[in-house]
């Protein structure tokens, strides 16, 4: 029976990877140094966590959380080339495709770009009829000098008539090679942030390509006939046939495996998550065993967008955070990061043999770290060093802490990551602090437990039929989505429902977010 998982995320230090068997127990767990091809780090840590399993013809599925993507937008590489066409003319003249992009960024996606006839209300009439002759314009512009495109039309949650017939346009004056994005597929409401998503979705898809297929080949190396999915930036699972066409909801998927695996080992649904990795920290807070979702746009390197993330708040504090016992700030204190040896910290450090004074080393020095390293070698650290240096991480997460609760009622907070031994044993405004079984690999085990979802987000007339009515028709949809996502039908639940009067509207308008989520169907 296969009736085993692996989870599988990649962190900019480590790659863990978990067997978890039924009812979310832990069979085997290991940690791999990542590497400059992630896909190598994946293939270490699958071959070390596979080494410890005695039947491996019982695993039946993998997820896998991966930065990728994310990477790819921060540091500018590896992207394609993106015809941007909007249908929203005559209603959205003013402001161009990508004009609040980074320069930078802008030059390396951007290509031929068009404002054409079209679009809807919020209610699904139509702005303006499709101009079809604009759109064959379009693509035979693109076609040879992109990869792919990139299709916003207004409101187009609510109506996908035009971005559909738009495709099919591009298809045939591009050819079906043509990679396309359609806005509707990939973001919310809001016109210009759904733009900007769909632009940055379609300029992923050769790194997506690359990450699916390497996922693919590395379970087909360690002889696993599996499932396969990748988790997206709200803690569920996507299948790998849709992660190549929307990586861009990947991107967040990091954190959001650590704060769900916390919430699962240890048993808490409402707490403070810290994630403490080799390069940086991230701090959360979980809501009914989901990560509280940011209210405000979010920006993905530089670019407002405006799909559902986590609500996080994050600084340059890890394992591999370089201490500069000479330096100091403009006040006097001594200066700690915020440059890592990242996955090199296995080398890099003092404890390991090395010459760079890490946060590693000054943990080990302080009794908060163990089974790492070698405390000789650090017996020539100063110890008024260790001292500030450890001050510093004390008052920089008691910091995150405070800024990410909601109210002065103190919350359990959750350590996990690999840099966990950080974490000082009491904070202020803390009730206690935990470190759940397994939680150097939380990460690993929060995308092996993943579940499916579905979600709906669009505007209704309460005016022409009731609230009721349009909240039923909501969460049935949403429930709908997530089976077709892959959850068992019988198990799906409603998790969120929100309501937003649009009393700048005729018609009685209300934007409705429903999310549903389920375990996989076995």
């Amino acid at each position: 029976m296969k009736n085993l998982r692996i989870g599988v995320d990649v962190g900019g230090t480590n790659t863990d990877a978990v067997v978890v068997g039924p009812g979310g127990a832990v069979i085997a767990e290991a940690k791999s140094a990542s590497t400059l091809d992630p896909i190598d780090g994946i293939k270490a840590a699958v071959d070390a966590v596979m080494g410890q399993v005695e039947s491996p013809e019982s695993l039946g599925k993998a997820m896998l959380g991966t930065t990728h993507p994310a990477n790819a937008i921060i540091r500018r590489r590896d992207l394609d080339k993106v015809g941007v066409l909007r249908l929203a003319a005559p209603s959205s003249l003013g402001v161009r495709p990508s004009a609040a992009w980074p320069e930078d960024l802008r030059r390396i996606v951007i290509g031929p770009s068009m404002i054409a006839g079209g679009g809807f209300e919020y209610d699904g009439s139509p702005i303006a009829p499709l101009d079809e002759d604009a759109v064959r314009r379009f693509g035979a512009e693109c076609a040879g000098s992109v990869t792919a495109v990139a299709v916003s039309c207004a409101f187009s949650p609510a109506a996908a008539n035009h971005e559909l017939r738009a495709a099919e346009l591009l298809a045939e004056e591009c050819g079906p090679e043509m990679s396309v994005s359609l806005s509707h597929t990939v973001g919310s409401l809001g016109l210009l942030e759904r733009e900007n998503a769909t632009i940055l979705n379609a300029s992923l898809l050769t790194v997506a390509k690359r990450v699916v297929d390497g996922f693919r080949s590395t379970m087909a190396e360690a002889g696993l006939d599996v499932d396969s999915y990748l988790t997206q930036n709200d803690g569920t699972l996507m299948t790998v046939e849709e992660a190549d066409r929307y990586p861009v909801l990947t991107v967040g998927s990091g954190p959001t495996n650590s704060m769900r695996g916390a919430c699962a080992l240890a048993g808490l649904a409402d707490a403070l998550v810290i994630d403490v990795g080799g390069t940086s920290t991230d701090v959360g807070i979980l809501v009914d065993g989901f990560p509280r979702v940011s209210t405000a746009a979010v920006e993905v390197g530089g670019v407002r967008t405006n799909f559902r993330m986590p609500d996080l708040i994050s600084m340059g504090l890890g394992g591999g955070t370089v201490v500069h016992a000479d330096g100091h700030d403009a006040n006097g204190n001594i200066k700690v990061g915020p440059d890592s040896v990242g996955y090199d910290v296995i080398t890099d450090s003092i404890c390991m043999g090395g010459v760079t004074l890490t946060l590693s080393d000054v943990s080990l020095a302080a009794g908060r770290l163990r089974g790492f390293g070698d405390l000789s070698l650090i017996e020539g650290v100063d110890r008024d060093t260790v001292s500030a240096a450890i001050d510093w991480v004390d008052d920089r997460i008691a910091m995150l802490c405070e800024r990410m609760k909601a109210s002065s009622t103190p919350l359990p907070l959750m350590a996990v990551g690999g840099g966990a031994h950080l974490v000082p044993e009491q904070i202020a405004g803390v009730s206690e602090v935990l470190w759940p079984p397994h939680h150097s690999v939380a990460n690993a085990f929060g995308a092996a437990i993943a579940e499916a979802a579905g979600s709906v987000d669009k505007v209704y007339s309460y005016d022409a039929s009731s609230r009721e009515a349009c909240l039923v028709s909501a969460q049935e949809e949403a429930k709908d989505a997530a089976v077709r996502a892959g959850a068992e039908e019988a198990s799906v639940r409603i998790t969120s429902v929100a309501e937003i009067p649009m009393t700048y509207v005729p018609g009685g308008g209300c934007r409705v977010m429903v999310k549903a989520v389920g375990p996989l169907a076995e």
